[in-house]
Parts: C-alpha cells; sequence; structure tokens
C-alpha cells in the first residue's frame, strides 16, 4: 500500500450512493489506461469509504446492492475505472504532459516520414501537434491516443508506421556479451551462431529507430560489426 500522504480520492456514485477509496494519483491513471499493476499496490487503505475525509466506511448493504459483492479489489477496479479520480491542477497538468511525452517518442520511434524513409524529429511531431490542437485525454490507452494523434497530424506532415528487418553479424570477441542488449533493443527472428564463434541474426525493428540501432551496434562491437538491412515491413 501507498503512504495516505501521497493518495487522493477517487470516487463513484451510483444509484443514489458514494463510493470513495484512497489511491495513489499516478498508478491509478496507469492503471486506468491499461497497465496492469496490483490493487494493493495502489490504494492507501483497504477500505471503501461512503467519506473517506470523515473515515466514514460504506456499508456492506450499499457495497451488496451497487456492486453485488463486498470484495475489495473487485469494488475498487471498477471504481477506478468508471469513477472520478480527484486529482489536482498540478498532478493533472504533470500527467498530461508526461503522457504528451510519450506518444510524441512512441510516434518518432515507429513512423518515418514515407517520403524520406526518416523518422520526423519529436520537435516537429510537438510543432504539428500544437499546429493540430492535439488533445491528450488522460485516461485514454496510449496505443488509442497514439491513433488519434496520427489521424490529426497526416494533413500537416507525411507518415507512416513501417519496421524493418536487418542483417546484424557480431565478430567472435563481443559476441556473447552483445547478445542480451541486442534481444533488449530488436526483436530477434533468427540467428545462428558460426563455427568461428561469430553470431549471425536477422532482427526486426521499427524503421525510426534504425539510427539508434546502428549506433548500438558500433557501440557494443567498437565498430566491428556488420549490418545489412534486408526488407521494409509495412
Amino acid at each position: 500500500m501507498i503512504p495516505l500522504d501521497r493518495a487522493v480520492v477517487a470516487r463513484l456514485e451510483s444509484h443514489g450512493e458514494k463510493f470513495e477509496i484512497l489511491v495513489d494519483p499516478d498508478l491509478a491513471v496507469r492503471y486506468r489506461q491499461g497497465e496492469q499493476l496490483t490493487i494493493e499496490d495502489m490504494v492507501a487503505a483497504l477500505a471503501v469509504f461512503e467519506n473517506s475525509s470523515r473515515g466514514t466506511r460504506a456499508s456492506e448493504e450499499a457495497l451488496n446492492r451497487v456492486f453485488h459483492t463486498t470484495d475489495f479489489p473487485a469494488i475498487a477496479e471498477r471504481i477506478i475505472r468508471k469513477g472520478e479520480i480527484h486529482l489536482t491542477a498540478e498532478q493533472r497538468r504533470n500527467l498530461i504532459v508526461e503522457k504528451r511525452k510519450q506518444v510524441i517518442t512512441f510516434i518518432s520511434r515507429n513512423a518515418v516520414n514515407p517520403q524520406t524513409g526518416l523518422p520526423h524529429p519529436p520537435q516537429r511531431i510537438e510543432m504539428a501537434m500544437d499546429e493540430a490542437r492535439v488533445n491528450i485525454d488522460l485516461y485514454k490507452p496510449l496505443d488509442e491516443m497514439v491513433r488519434e494523434t496520427v489521424k490529426a497530424l497526416r494533413p500537416l506532415l507525411p507518415i507512416k508506421f513501417e519496421e524493418i528487418r536487418i542483417a546484424v553479424r557480431i565478430p567472435p570477441d563481443c559476441a556473447s556479451k552483445s547478445y542480451g542488449e541486442i534481444q533488449s533493443a530488436a526483436q530477434i527472428e533468427k540467428e545462428e551462431w558460426q563455427k568461428d564463434g561469430s553470431w549471425i541474426c536477422i532482427v526486426r525493428i521499427p524503421a525510426g529507430i534504425q539510427g539508434e540501432f546502428y549506433d548500438l551496434i558500433n557501440r557494443i562491437t567498437k565498430g566491428q560489426g556488420e549490418v545489412r538491412i534486408l526488407k521494409q515491413v509495412y
């Protein structure tokens, strides 16, 4: 559970009754966006209140009438997903800024300009979002917010989501220690260890991080790695 001084009220009104729980604002918003979190990690108390500021608990009769259960995790989940999370103006502003950054980063890393094959810089995406007056919905899942943003940006930016397949050869002296970093940065589709100890693999990455991936290979192999684009995947 979280400390009480970090908690805000999440409230659901139904059937003429009010139900409140005390939650971490950031975690509750992330949970509502679809992130997998444990209810107990998000709350300051395992209690459903009629009025949390007075410490008045909701009656079992009211809980059963509205939720058809008195099980706290089941009730808390519904309150967080369907109710109102009472954020301060600063909390809401900070969470929206963070969500906006996530949208910009995702588009920059996963989409390219089809005219050049290069990713759009984050600053250009942000400027286009301002021009298109994109409103960030705090509670929408990231993938849904990205889809809406891209739809709004298309009249202003040529944009396409695509992936590329790359063949990579890592020399013997750094093959074993390179495996973990490459696995974290790309989807390995095929791999093969050579008799000389070198490692060859075919990876799949978002086209927008092509330069970043090349920098990774150069760093972990000290410039001795080999990469070759096989094809683009739309």
